[in-house]
């Protein structure tokens, strides 16, 4: 491993300084990940996280995990590590914490730097593969150093803070983008439910009335029960109800059932009833005719 820090001072930057100080230089690399060292910088300390990591990255890969693509955004002020298609920013190294960067000269794909987190204190090495650009992402990474540098002395260090309270809002801004993110989340997802329980809810009264079963003959069968009674006729009266049929048949005085035409005829009367009624017949025709 070598120092990007302990370059030559007459080494030729790749860069012009207006591109890191007021912009900056993007890299993909794949992110094998980061882990805590127990020291700032060493040579012996960034070999053994690399190790570290690239064991983890064997197990998970075995598992069929694919190492994870990023997008380095290297200036002055520090790397941004974010993701490439959505740019949402992972990780953001400050300058001012990065203590330690190098590139591996046994395997040139690899480079690593030691970055002190904000929040925990802690000293986490960060490590990248790159095929075709591990040296010189190191090599821009020291130049951003040397700018920044310069930039320090020549405002008497009155720069630091103004750069610490940028690096604040920076922090400040990747939260609130973070909570942001989430809350369009939320936001889609309620869209989702809402729309699915759209879907499956038919609208009130949009059921059509259900028609009533017809025969062959295209006709609806006959109930008892019908709500017939309950239609009123042209002149706006109801029709009267129909009497109930008693299960009791009555009879008249001469014992015999009354005439019903749908179960018997005029010649199905008894002799002595039929001989009956002829005598009752006669004898109202005499009456009025004397009358």
């Amino acid at each position: 491993m070598n120092r990007a820090f302990s370059r030559k001072k007459d080494k030729t930057w790749m860069h012009t300084p207006e591109a890191l100080s007021k912009h900056f230089i993007p890299y993909n690399a794949k992110f094998l990940g980061s882990t805590e060292v127990e020291q700032p910088k060493g040579t012996e300390v960034v070999r053994d996280a690399v190790r570290k990591l690239k064991f983890a990255r064997h197990i998970k890969k075995s598992e069929g995990q694919k190492i994870p693509k990023v997008e380095l955004q290297i200036s002055i002020y520090g790397v941004k590590i974010l993701e490439p298609k959505t740019k949402e920013v992972q990780h953001n190294c400050q300058l001012h914490r990065i203590s330690f960067c190098a590139d591996d000269k046994t395997d040139k794909r690899i480079f690593t730097f030691i970055c002190k987190d904000s929040e925990s204190n802690k000293h986490l090495c960060y490590v990248f593969d790159s095929e075709k650009c591990a040296e010189e992402i190191t090599l821009t990474i020291g130049q951003a150093f040397d700018l920044a540098y310069r930039k320090f002395l020549e405002s008497g260090g009155k720069d630091v803070e103004t750069r610490k309270q940028i690096a604040g809002l920076q922090k400040r801004i990747q939260d609130l983008e973070t909570e942001n993110m989430e809350l369009k989340n939320k936001v889609q997802d309620l869209e989702s439910q809402l729309r699915i329980t759209q879907v499956s809810t038919p609208p009130v009264g949009s059921m059509a009335p259900k028609s009533p079963s017809t025969d062959i003959f295209d006709m609806i069968p006959f109930s008892p029960t019908s709500h017939q009674s309950s239609i009123p006729t042209r002149n706006g009266t109801q029709p009267p109800p129909v009497p109930s049929r008693s299960s009791e048949i009555k009879r008249d005085l001469f014992g015999a059932e009354p005439f019903d035409p749908f179960n018997c005829g005029a010649a199905d009367f008894p002799p002595d009833i039929q001989s009956k009624l002829d005598e009752m017949q006669r004898q109202r025709w005499r009456g009025s005719k004397w009358d």
